[in-house]
């Protein structure tokens, strides 16, 4: 009877062993063949065809932290401004951390004031909501993120992220479409910009993260606004949106170039800070806090 007993036991280990042989090798088949889908072919085409090192781009998105970022794009298509909590930056203890930082930092602001007469509680508002002071930067590869963007406007690609994504609550085919013919053009600019950056400025694109947007940096500026707008407030040689010299003068001359300048009037001062981030709630707060800062 024991023996008998032991048999079946034995019997029965084997089959658990053999069903969960079959499933990772049916596993280890579906890992093989997502892996052997290359989303970015057609885009690493083109970016070669618009100048870029051939080399550095297969090199770039051969390596295996440069991936398809499905999860995050479904973020991105359901995002809605009107769900962000604006309130909690006016709150006492948010009031409190950003008259410490304007103390912190006073002689870069002193200095960004003087070049370019942006109010340094303007720019430590938008510090405060953008990245809560460097605490809340963003944890997506931005070269993931415009690189899928941008992918999508192959229509082979934009079908097999339909395929993925179509279960995700609040997002229809109708507005998938939408958005994609919208952005993937702008995430192609993006990327291109960001690459460019990466390259003169001797940092790995594969390390730095960002918004779901792709906005890096304290100040949250997209890539293709460095070029043209970002400044070295510390003067070292280089533009580092990640120290917080170069993002307050950064923030300064952009608000500048877009109608800034000392004793402006409300109306106007809410116009520039919508070039900044198209939501009138945020330019509503920026200016709350400000005044706050102020007072």
């Amino acid at each position: 009877m024991c023996f008998i007993w032991r048999k079946k036991l034995a019997r029965k280990y084997l089959m658990c062993w053999m069903l969960a042989v079959i499933l990772a090798l049916q596993v280890g088949s579906a890992a093989v063949a997502q892996k052997s889908v290359n989303y970015f072919e057609s885009l690493e085409k083109r970016l070669i065809a618009d100048g870029f090192d051939e080399k550095i781009i297969k090199d770039l998105y051969s390596r295996p932290q440069v991936t398809f970022e499905t999860r995050g794009i479904s973020t991105y298509f359901i995002h809605h401004e009107s769900k962000v909590d604006y309130d909690q930056y006016t709150e006492k203890g948010q009031i409190k951390r950003a008259k410490k930082y304007i103390e912190k930092h006073r002689s870069s602001f002193t200095e960004a004031e003087k070049q370019y007469g942006v109010d340094r509680e303007v720019i430590t508002a938008i510090i405060l909501v953008e990245t809560q002071f460097g605490k809340l930067l963003g944890s997506r590869s931005i070269l993931n993120t415009l690189s899928t963007m941008a992918a999508l406007s192959d229509p082979k690609v934009r079908e097999m992220l339909w395929l993925e994504i179509s279960n995700t609550p609040e997002l229809t085919r109708d507005v998938f479409e939408e958005k994609i013919t919208r952005k993937s053009q702008w995430a192609y600019r993006e990327l291109k910009a960001f690459l460019k950056h990466a390259g003169s400025e001797g940092f790995d694109p594969v390390s730095v993260n960002g918004s779901f947007a792709g906005a890096m940096g304290l100040a949250q500026f997209m890539p293709s606004n460095i070029d043209s707008l970002a400044k070295d407030g510390n003067s070292d040689g280089k533009i580092n949106l990640f120290d917080d010299a170069d993002a307050i003068a950064s923030i300064a001359y952009y608000l500048k170039k877009h109608g800034w300048h000392p004793g402006i009037e409300r109306q106007k001062a809410e116009k520039v800070i919508y070039h900044y981030n198209h939501s009138e709630r945020y330019v509503d707060t920026i200016l709350k806090i400000s005044d706050i800062l102020k007072g």
